[in-house]
């Protein structure tokens, strides 16, 4: 069969857009105990609820406040400085959506059929010619099309898709659409777990001319009606019976749906416009390829292509709009940020787990993996319920992405596992672990000792770090990462001791993804490194310690969000540069640290401003028995903690349980303590536990910079926080408004009193 592809020099050029020249932002940068074998199960406990987490790191629930700049006055034009470089983009539009011709495409937008000036770059990634979804894709069949795209498992049995095949499987997704119904920048929502199917229905329906939108396999089925209705869902493909469902109940009230197909199990009923996998893909298999071909060939890398919908924390859900060069741009500088290897010479591999209605894991899995030639390997639906580490070892990636809580588990989990070892085990492994953490961080301060490693570091390696890494699946993996939510320097720490640097990732889904990535070459503890090529950043209002709004510009820089002018404007200042809620500074050698969040931000009474999760990580640092902690004080007149035990997660819900994990058991043994169970503790039940958890944040609280930054009262809940239980997101990001309403008592009763009492009721026993 013939391709169509179209070539970006026939294609008209897109507005070129320079970042304008304000002050502070930075450059863009160019260029486990042996005993962990047993580590085959209870990973981490939810997030993926399919028979379902923030990143790259995503902090995508809300934008900052808009700036002085963002007003309803906001100029729609590049900067007068920057005008002489800007030309139109014109190439042809179908006739029922003709625009103007006086119109020009401006930075952003938030109609679904609209065009955007591209903020190209002079020189360097940031000048590349723009593509489209299609000709990516078609690059890589070109130059990899024999090489394996996509592998998974079917009971015992691995199959595979080439990338040729992978292309024709989408071209022919496509079509079905077509004949389904799809019309142009109407959506496909996608609600399953990771598949090759998920992948072909996301990419089939760009293809097609439409949005590819990913909905949360945890939603409701009233917010996957939300997100169907916004992006004027033709077509919905579920994964099975439990998720048709969802959709079923709210047929009646989505006007543009006319077909639901189901990948995964047989149909338990039959009904109109209900189709299997095999039956959708039949509808297009013999349809003319000439309709398809020149939608294909209308399409423009300024056009939205997909719709990724924030988890909607505090409010209803944005539809993200994310055009051709937005993927397709962004994969390109991450790839070479990242220095992955072209298939051609070694072929990446990685292993597809998150939920890919997450921009985090649609980057990775689908485009970064693409634009290389690498192979995604899908993992099992309760991968993140137990089985991940056995798909780890079996495919070996050369890469692998984990949201903090992911490498949490693991921590907890090894730590469990070594306390059962043989005292000498234990004895090297912390002898080991001590010199992994020396040498790797005089390797991360490039100090002049990082030349050679010291002899120590080759015998840990050899009687434990390679053990480790075998045991975990990641002995191939040079490159583990972590993003969507902060992490604790203690997890970073473990893990470096383990010789396994975990390399931070920030950005939003209105960045595409990524913004910063730390590298081997390039990295600092709890740094999320610096830009990717082609990219800046900017502190806004910065206070007298450097800490100030950080703000992006880039190809990545989304198109607006949906139907939402009014949140776009907040998002999106008079100059165009991304507002991302967060505060952030940048050290000397431009490393970026994320400080807070605006919206997280406590101001007591008296007026000070408090970001939360410093706190919050200390307090979990110096009482390891805590498994979530959150910081409440705002408009209040001290501040005050709600904390959770570390306690066993069921495997087929993902919900906590009342039993302690292994490692938590332990440590109340060692305070003299027989709890076993969470309920044994909350609620003031066991004298020593609480004891212990006052002496923490008494050490915490010692460290405070100011009265007003310490934690007078806390409790501890009678359950965990998950994703099931609505405290937690997709990706394990605390839902700080939903947690509050929550335990509106609790918390009503730390200020119940007017005295300010530095110990709970409990007193600490005598030394």
């Amino acid at each position: 069969m013939q391709l169509t592809v179209c070539e970006p020099a026939a294609m008209s050029e897109a507005a070129v857009m320079e970042p304008p020249r304000a002050g502070g932002f930075v450059e863009s940068s160019c260029g486990a105990e042996d005993s962990a074998a047993s580590l085959d199960d209870g990973i981490v406990d939810t997030a993926n609820e399919s028979s379902e987490e923030e990143s790259t790191g995503e902090r995508e629930e809300e934008v900052g406040a808009p700036s002085a700049a963002s007003s309803s006055t906001k100029t729609t034009e590049a900067p007068a400085e920057q005008s002489s470089n800007t030309k139109m983009v014109n190439a042809q539009r179908p006739d029922s959506l003709s625009l103007p011709a006086a119109a020009e495409p401006r930075l952003w937008t938030s109609q679904r059929d609209a065009e955007v000036q591209l903020r190209m770059g002079d020189s360097g990634l940031a000048a590349e010619s723009p593509l489209t979804v299609n000709q990516m894709f078609t690059s890589a069949v070109e130059r990899f099309g024999t090489f394996t795209a996509l592998g998974w498992k079917e009971g015992e049995q691995q199959k595979s898709l080439n990338y040729k095949d992978y292309y024709q499987a989408c071209r022919t997704a496509a079509k079905s659409f077509l004949k389904l119904g799809l019309q142009r920048y109407h959506g496909v929502g996608i609600l399953g777990f990771n598949s090759a199917e998920w992948f072909i229905s996301d990419i089939g329906a760009i293809l097609a001319g439409g949005f590819a939108v990913g909905i949360y396999t945890t939603n409701s089925p009233e917010a996957c009606q939300y997100v169907a209705e916004n992006c004027k869902a033709d077509i919905i493909v579920v994964e099975n019976h439990k998720q048709l469902q969802k959709i079923l109940q709210v047929e009646d009230k989505l006007p543009h749906l006319k077909a639901i197909i189901q990948y995964k199990d047989a149909l338990k009923e039959k009904r109109p416009n209900l189709y299997t996998w095999a039956e959708f893909m039949e509808l297009g298999r013999d349809e003319p390829d000439a309709p398809l071909d020149a939608i294909i060939s209308s399409q423009k890398p300024n056009q939205c292509c997909a719709l990724i919908y924030t988890s909607g924390t505090t409010g209803q859900p944005k539809g993200v709009m994310l055009s051709h060069d937005n993927i397709t741009w962004t994969a390109l500088s991450t790839s070479k940020h990242v220095r992955l290897t072209d298939a051609t010479q070694a072929q990446e591999v990685v292993v597809s787990y998150l939920p890919l209605s997450h921009i985090a894991a649609q980057m990775v899995d689908i485009w970064v993996t693409m634009k290389v030639g690498g192979a995604t390997y899908f993992a099992q639906p309760d991968a993140l319920k137990g089985s991940l580490v056995n798909t780890l070892k079996e495919v070996r990636p050369t890469a692998f992405m984990g949201v903090p809580r992911v490498w949490e588990k693991m921590q907890e989990k090894m730590k469990s596992v070594g306390q059962k070892s043989s005292t000498v085990r234990r004895k090297v492994a912390a002898w080991a672990k001590d010199v992994g953490l020396q040498t790797n961080l005089t390797k991360m301060n490039q100090n002049e000792a990082a030349g050679r490693p010291p002899l120590s570091y080759h015998i840990a390696k050899k009687l434990v770090f390679k053990k480790v890494r075998k045991a975990l699946g990641l002995d191939r993996c040079n490159r583990c990462y972590t993003g969507a939510a902060p992490i604790t320097k203690d997890t970073l720490e473990f893990f470096l001791s383990l010789d396994i640097p975990l390399y931070e990732l920030y950005g939003m889904s209105e960045s595409t993804g990524p913004h910063t990535i730390s590298r081997p070459n390039a990295f600092k503890l709890t740094s999320c490194g610096k830009e990717i090529p082609g990219c800046k950043t900017k502190l806004h209002n910065p206070d007298e310690e450097g800490n100030g709004e950080i703000c992006f510009w880039g190809r990545h820089v989304f198109m607006g969000y949906l139907n939402m002018p009014d949140k776009t404007d907040e998002a999106l200042d008079a100059e165009g540069w991304l507002h991302s809620g967060d505060l952030g500074k940048h050290d000397e050698n431009g490393f970026l640290f994320i400080t807070g969040r605006i919206k997280e931000l406590i101001i007591t009474a008296g007026g000070e401003n408090i970001p939360p999760v410093p706190i919050e990580d200390a307090v979990k640092e110096a009482v390891p028995l805590i498994s979530n902690a959150m910081l409440i004080g705002d408009k209040k007149k001290f501040l005050s903690m709600l904390l959770t035990i570390k306690c066993q997660v069921n495997a087929e819900s993902g919900d906590p349980e009342d039993e302690l994990t292994p490692e938590a058991v332990e440590i109340c043994k060692k305070l003299g303590s027989n709890a076993t169970r969470v309920s044994e503790i909350a609620s003031g039940r066991d004298r020593l536990v609480y004891a212990a958890i006052q002496e923490g944040i008494n050490r915490v609280n010692e460290k405070a910079t100011s009265n007003a930054q310490r934690i007078q009262k806390w409790v501890v809940l009678d359950r965990d926080f998950s994703v099931g239980g609505g405290e937690l997101g997709p990706t394990m990001k605390l839902k700080r408004p939903v947690v509050t309403k929550m335990f509106k008592d609790q918390i009503e009763n730390f200020y119940k009193e007017l005295a300010t009492p530095t110990t709970p009721d409990t007193p600490l026993p005598p030394k």
